[in-house]
């Protein structure tokens, strides 16, 4: 005869802060010896600038990867005061990617030398794929959703799976279609210096995800 025990299952813990971060580390050395290399090919324009613009996601995703994990494991939920304190600082370095790859392309604008026909037709096919990828996270996603409220507000993670818009293709529109946009501003451009960054800017965040996001959804969705 079995006796069962009345204790109730135990929570599992969320993840570590350095959990995952390997991953980090290892794709983030791999991307800038890959921007090194290919910005050195091209002559090396601008430096302030162009490291400027590489530098800039690199904060925002190292700011994002440390709040996430200590908001989880010191279990401050409902602290809406630094969710927007949070939420601030992460548009913030958010438009700052935009603001510093749009002035990095346009001091290097013509050097890709794209004819003019084929670069506006791309230009806009990648522009109007990222904007609507834009809208339907904010339409139907929610941009503070976007940014990790979930992390804070246990509220977020009872929503449903979002099935609108861009994400009837995709459950990860924000990655896989928004990041177009940074495309689209360094082909607009002309821009082969702002090119490379969007091409790092679009690795690097699929780094963040397997990293840091996705560890961090199996602790806050489980199976669900």
């Amino acid at each position: 005869m079995t006796v069962e025990s009345s204790e109730a299952p135990k929570k599992p813990l969320p993840p570590g802060l350095w959990h995952g971060q390997g991953i980090h580390f290892f794709g983030l050395a791999v991307l800038l010896a890959w921007v090194a290399l290919t910005w050195s090919n091209i002559d090396t324009p601008n430096p302030f600038l162009f490291w400027l613009a590489i530098a800039v996601p690199i904060i925002h995703q190292i700011f994002v990867w440390i709040v996430w994990r200590l908001q989880l494991r010191a279990g401050l939920e409902g602290e809406r005061s630094s969710m927007r304190s949070y939420v601030t600082l992460f548009f913030i370095l958010f438009g700052g990617r935009f603001v510093t790859l749009f002035t990095l392309g346009w001091a290097d604008r013509g050097s890709l030398n794209l004819p003019t026909v084929p670069r506006a037709i791309l230009t806009t096919v990648l522009l109007v794929i990222g904007l609507y990828a834009m809208y339907s996270v904010k339409r139907y996603f929610g941009l503070i959703r976007a940014a990790g409220a979930d992390h804070f507000d246990p509220a977020y993670r009872e929503m449903p799976l979002v099935s609108e818009g861009i994400f009837r293709f995709t459950s990860n529109g924000m990655y896989l279609y928004a990041f177009f946009l940074f495309w689209a501003i360094s082909i607009g451009l002309n821009s082969l210096a702002a090119l490379v960054v969007a091409a790092f800017s679009h690795a690097y965040i699929w780094v963040h995800y397997f990293a840091t996001e996705k560890p961090d959804m199996n602790y806050l969705y489980g199976a669900k």
